[in-house]
């Protein structure tokens, strides 16, 4: 009985902190005023929807699955509180985030001046964040399931051209997320956020390698809406591959607070490293695994594993050692390295987006080595806040399958040589400072790799089993 009555103090504590924590990012967020993560608060989206924007008329934006789910009873909550709402927004079944659906609704909202109530998880919330901006109009979102961080972000991910972008745009006023709905959201889908939210392990480490190597600041409040309570958020695999309602709603908190997070920073850096670099990657090159293309989450969480194990081997380096003179001398000019882009990626817009990508982050041979010596003047404490902040790659493949998500690229349809490319392309894929450009800058990339995919590596031939 003393031992129940103790868990209960502590489970009582934690949600206190979980709730004071929500209220402080909710206060520093740009966009988002108002959140619910509650069973049943979709039937109670119209009263919140009127506090929020007073008598403007609704239009509720879903498609075909998400409107039987969760669209219908948001309408019908307006219908009983006799609220102005138009006719839904349906989205056919070729609904994708790219810039053709998001004309599709513009041209919709530029007939009349509704605010847009998405309801839905990422491509519909996407979507929407973005047509309502485009329309100069604020909106809200109902979501259907705990698949990815971008509910509250500033930013709608958007496919253009065949390349994909983050696209600047205010987040939503408010957000509601009802666990019911989300509980039975089809399978594997919370699996996708949970490999999500796992991802702000590997992006709070590269966070910290930027920061100490004096290219991109740590925000201490948005360190702390993100990282503070992350262990507790995805430390029950188990019960969210089960489902478990206290669980899920944990988990929703915790993707929410990373699109705060991004809110308040105007930037996906609190929640965004090196991982999500090989998910955009695979997007941009419309990958696809028996016929489908793998979930945002599924590929992100690979890209954890993969930077996770990039991590372990320098780590095992001792950079107050290593030959910053040899680094500098072997550093390639702009140059030599478009040769590399177009030799990876071939003519065309990846190679483009790389080359600009690239010219962004270039350094100079004197900058490299400013940079490099400011790393190893800090190693010993560099080395310990990345070792705290990361987690064992076992640990973390362990923790993907127990959630019912992908643990080795191959059951995505990316096998060790495509991943070894993968990690190549993905240094070109973004300006962000990431442990790809650490391993680039040391010189010891290559190497590092050769070490990933030989026979003690965590990335085994093909044909070979997972150690």
């Amino acid at each position: 009985m003393t031992e129940d009555r103790s868990h209960d103090r502590v489970s009582k504590i934690a949600l206190e902190k979980e709730q004071e924590l929500i209220e402080r990012a909710l206060n520093a967020a740009r966009d988002t005023r108002y959140l619910a993560v509650e069973q049943g608060i979709r039937h109670r989206t119209a009263s919140i929807f009127s506090s929020v924007f007073g008598s403007r008329e609704a239009l509720i934006v879903a498609d075909g699955n998400t409107y039987e789910a969760s669209g219908q009873d948001v309408e019908a909550s307006f219908l009983r509180e006799n609220r102005a709402q138009r006719k839904p927004f349906i989205f056919g079944p070729q609904i994708y985030a790219d810039d053709k659906c998001v004309r599709e609704l513009v041209a919709a909202l530029r007939s009349h001046e509704a605010i847009p109530v998405a309801v839905g998880s990422g491509t519909v919330n996407d979507l929407t964040k973005l047509a309502a901006y485009q329309t100069n109009r604020p909106y809200m979102v109902v979501g259907t399931a705990a698949s990815m961080d971008g509910y509250a972000a500033f930013g709608a991910s958007i496919t253009t051209e065949g390349s994909k972008n983050t696209v600047d745009c205010p987040g939503p006023r408010a957000v509601l997320a009802d666990l019911d709905v989300i509980a039975r959201a089809p399978k594997g889908m919370n699996a996708w956020g949970y490999a999500d939210l796992m991802a702000k392990v590997v992006a709070g480490a590269d966070w910290i390698l930027a920061d100490a190597a004096g290219s991109e600041p740590i925000d201490t409040a948005a360190w702390e809406t993100v990282q503070s309570l992350l262990r507790s958020w995805i430390g029950s695999p188990d019960a969210i591959a089960a489902n478990d309602p206290p669980s899920l709603r944990h988990l929703v908190h915790g993707l929410v607070m990373s699109g705060f997070a991004m809110q308040a920073t105007l930037s996906s850096r609190p929640a965004s490293g090196a991982e999500h670099q090989f998910s955009h990657l695979w997007d941009m090159q419309h990958h696809t695994f028996h016929g489908e293309a793998p979930s945002h989450g599924l590929k992100v969480g690979i890209g954890v594993l993969a930077s996770a194990a990039l991590y372990e081997d320098l780590l095992r380096r001792d950079l107050r050692t290593f030959d910053i003179e040899a680094a500098v001398r072997a550093w390639p000019s702009m140059d030599e390295l478009e040769k590399r882009i177009h030799k990876l990626f071939g003519p065309g817009a990846l190679e483009n987006r790389a080359k600009e990508e690239t010219r962004a982050k270039y350094v100079s041979g004197e900058a490299l080595r400013v940079q490099l010596n400011r790393l190893r003047a800090n190693w010993a404490e560099l080395r310990t806040k990345l070792l705290a902040q990361l987690i064992p790659f076992r640990e973390l493949r362990d923790m993907l399958r127990r959630a019912g998500c992908p643990f080795d690229p191959r059951q995505i349809g990316i096998p060790p040589a495509r991943l070894r490319l993968s990690y190549q392309q993905c240094c070109y894929m973004r300006r962000r400072f990431t442990v790809l450009d650490f391993a680039q800058r040391l010189g010891v990339f290559n190497l590092a790799l050769d070490n990933l995919f030989g026979p003690q590596g965590p990335w085994p031939p093909e044909g070979e089993v997972l150690p």
